[in-house]
């Protein structure tokens, strides 16, 4: 990845209009790339489940998220028609990440691929997604 600040603030701007990802979930974007994306979630009490942990949900906006910046910045609007989580383990940190990439870009659908771990390494969840691309 490696965007230059002028596409990481243009990319933050244009996604902040997903106000329920970057306004009630918190998630930010740290990087992007061409067809990737490495976005982040500051775990608060309000992520947990009863159990303490993070919970799936909150897990799940964050991959959502990520695919949905590396699928549509600087690109034809994707959604997503399908995704399968794997969830690994349990976060032992403070933050989320999620590191978002193509594993396959055609002409009218693709394949991503988003791995998400916490800021000590502890693998969290396996995330692919199949996108549709309904833009022009």
């Amino acid at each position: 990845m490696s965007c230059t600040a002028e596409e990481l603030e243009q990319a933050r701007k244009f996604f902040g209009n997903d106000t329920y990802a970057t306004k009630t979930t918190g998630i930010k974007i740290d990087d992007i790339g061409d067809h990737s994306a490495k976005c982040s979630l500051a775990i608060t009490d309000a992520h947990r489940n009863a159990y303490g942990g993070v919970m799936g949900g909150a897990i799940f906006t964050l991959a959502d998220y990520a695919f949905a910046v590396a699928s549509n910045f600087n690109a034809v609007q994707t959604v997503s028609v399908s995704s399968q989580i794997n969830f690994t383990g349990m976060a032992k940190g403070k933050t989320l990440i999620a590191e978002s990439s193509a594993i396959k870009d055609g002409r009218t659908t693709c394949l991503y691929t988003v791995n998400i771990t916490d800021e000590l390494g502890t693998q969290v969840a396996f995330v692919t997604i199949t996108g549709m691309k309904i833009g022009k």
